[in-house]
């Protein structure tokens, strides 16, 4: 028998932390899309602080509701993982008690953390979808033997739970291959994630307007952004032969980014930062830009000459996404998701992640004054194309739809 189409959907979001990040941004670009298609979207979340979030988040498109603030994130800097899997229970058992008991949700699309999945899955007349950025626990450290027993039930946990979704989406062709190695009793058992691709809003871009020579990093205060790789390939620049005879009195370095003083590690690693720079001889060239709002982030994008993005083995990586868009080429490590995004010496250039490397090409741009407007110009198009919301936007609805079909047949 057909089914009709479900012209909208009640679709609720769990977020951990609807802070500012590239997880944060998907979740938002997924809830203003939905909400444009007509569906009734509410995002669930452990925190949400209205001067540091993005913007649409307070925009009225979608509902935001917090639930388990009050709750710790650590216990004297330790049992992070722990902390973090009672925030997210908390939060999925308000939405359960509160919401979907009285005004069930067609889909629950459960962002980061599985933990939540069974909890979700108690009210059979939801389905639930879970998105995996990357599995956690190659994230977590399994150091000492303390910490492989603190993190073997978690673990554990976290591939029972994900196996309990009835649809499970990754941000990448690298993040599904490594999700079949990490995962191999899901594997087994033939289930298999489905790729969806993080997006950006390309209108949100204007024409860049480039001063100077500035090159720009931007990432969240965490070392394994590996950000310490854009200020050691900056201080080489300076060392090379090729650019002798170049007048560099107007390059600099634009470190900019997520930065919460809640956390210890931003705290700590931006000091470690500020102390490379100065021992490399380039401090008075580099420029720390902390939690930086859309606008100003926007406009830094617009001045800079290119992006350097330096995580290796990145599960997907919003940034590229958004200087390619903002009409930039990228300079990456060839691993990860941008080894999907960007296109090696058309939109940018992919490197090993080593300081002789990342100057050579950042080199290029400052030998030639037209290299960025040619790659910035292939970069957007490239994203129009391929990453934009409106197409995330659309792929994300089919699964959705599909899903609530299957229920209802």
């Amino acid at each position: 028998m057909a089914v009709k189409e479900r012209s909208k959907l009640k679709v609720a979001i769990v977020h951990p932390d609807l802070g500012i990040g590239g997880a944060e941004r998907l979740v938002v670009d997924a809830a203003m899309e939905l909400a444009s298609l007509g569906h009734n979207v509410h995002i669930f979340t452990a925190h949400h602080d209205k001067n540091r979030c993005f913007e649409e988040t307070l925009s009225g498109a979608f509902q935001v509701t917090v639930y388990g603030a009050f709750l710790p994130r650590h216990i004297f800097y330790k049992l992070h993982a722990v902390c973090a899997y009672i925030r997210c229970i908390y939060v999925a058992l308000c939405l359960l008690l509160f919401w979907m008991w009285t005004t069930p949700f067609d889909v629950v699309v459960a962002d980061q953390v599985s933990v939540v999945i069974p909890f979700l899955k108690l009210k059979k007349s939801s389905k639930v979808v879970f998105y995996c950025h990357f599995p956690d626990l190659l994230l977590a450290k399994h150091t000492t033997a303390a910490r492989k027993i603190y993190r073997a039930p978690i673990d554990f946990v976290e591939e029972q739970t994900t196996g309990m979704a009835d649809l499970i989406l990754v941000n990448s062709k690298f993040t599904a291959s490594t999700f079949r190695k990490t995962f191999k009793h899901l594997d087994a058992r033939g289930i298999q994630p489905a790729v969806l691709y993080p997006a950006v809003n390309v209108d949100q871009f204007e024409q860049p307007q480039v001063t100077g020579m500035n090159f720009l990093s931007i990432n969240r205060y965490e070392r394994k952004k590996n950000i310490e790789l854009a200020i050691s390939a900056f201080a080489t620049l300076f060392k090379l032969e090729s650019l002798q005879g170049h007048n560099l009195s107007n390059v600099t370095l634009t470190i900019a980014g997520g930065y919460d003083s809640r956390l210890r590690e931003n705290v700590d690693y931006l000091e470690e930062l500020k102390s490379l720079a100065k021992k490399e001889g380039v401090s008075h060239r580099v420029y720390f830009v902390t939690s930086c709002p859309t606008s100003e982030r926007n406009k830094l994008l617009s001045e800079c000459v290119c992006v350097l993005y330096t995580p290796t083995d990145e599960h997907f990586g919003i940034v590229p996404l958004e200087a390619m868009a903002a009409y930039k080429p990228v300079i990456a490590c060839n691993s990860g998701g941008p080894v999907e995004s960007i296109r090696n010496e058309e939109t940018g250039f992919l490197c090993n992640p080593t300081p002789e490397e990342f100057s050579s090409a950042m080199a290029r741009f400052i030998q030639d004054d037209k290299l960025t407007e040619k790659m910035g110009r292939a970069a957007r198009q490239h994203v129009v194309e391929s990453f934009s919301t409106k197409k995330f936007g659309k792929s994300l609805n089919q699964y959705l739809v599909n899903l609530v079909q299957i229920k209802e047949e």
